[in-house]
């Protein structure tokens, strides 16, 4: 039996500050790549240190909305599990590159950016603005990492996860695709 930890929707420790601003990576399988390559023309318009307060900004809001979504799968049914919480933990510390305090810290705020959240809109609508096609998928692989973690899905999650790559933009074919993929990782690192 998992012991409960205090990230869960109802449990949530809510936190003013942002996270302190880190690298982004991607792609553990895939080698390490630069995760959001914020590709889109807005990102590279302005100049000196204007655009990069901007860029900071616009990292450090991406990176909260992706971890709200991590969130909303991970408590979607019940209050975050010990196994989810460290799955989680693990999922933003490597692919954004987070020391422990500041992965604990992301998701202190994930959790209460969720909390407050009404629905999936306002994190999809910010991704879409920020990430290319390939990063949106990714933030779907996640998606089914965190879904996975147990090695059960229930239709919560499938709910959650097929709702925010319908607002992605993700296609039905490629997020079956990227729901297999991960379905099969997990059961190769099981019979292990």
């Amino acid at each position: 039996m998992s012991q409960m930890l205090n990230f869960g929707k109802k449990h949530c420790a809510c936190s003013d500050g942002l996270p302190p601003r880190a690298e982004l990576a991607f792609g553990e399988a895939e080698g390490l790549q630069t995760m959001f390559a914020l590709g889109s023309l807005k990102a590279s318009i302005g100049n000196g240190r204007q655009d990069t307060v901007a860029r900071n900004q616009m990292d450090t809001k991406t990176r909260l909305a992706i971890a709200a979504l991590l969130v909303r799968v991970a408590t979607v049914d019940s209050d975050m599990s010990e196994v989810r919480a460290k799955e989680l933990h693990r999922i933003l510390k490597s692919r954004f590159r987070l020391d422990d305090s500041s992965a604990t810290q992301l998701i202190a705020d994930a959790c209460a950016a969720e909390r407050r959240a009404i629905d999936l809109y306002q994190f999809t609508r910010l991704l879409n603005e920020t990430l290319d096609d390939k990063s949106r998928h990714q933030v779907i692989q996640m998606m089914w990492e965190m879904a996975y973690v147990e090695g059960r899905l229930n239709g919560f999650e499938v709910n959650v996860v097929w709702r925010t790559a319908d607002l992605l933009g993700v296609s039905s074919r490629r997020r079956v695709e990227i729901r297999q993929q991960i379905a099969a990782e997990r059961s190769v690192s099981a019979s292990r």
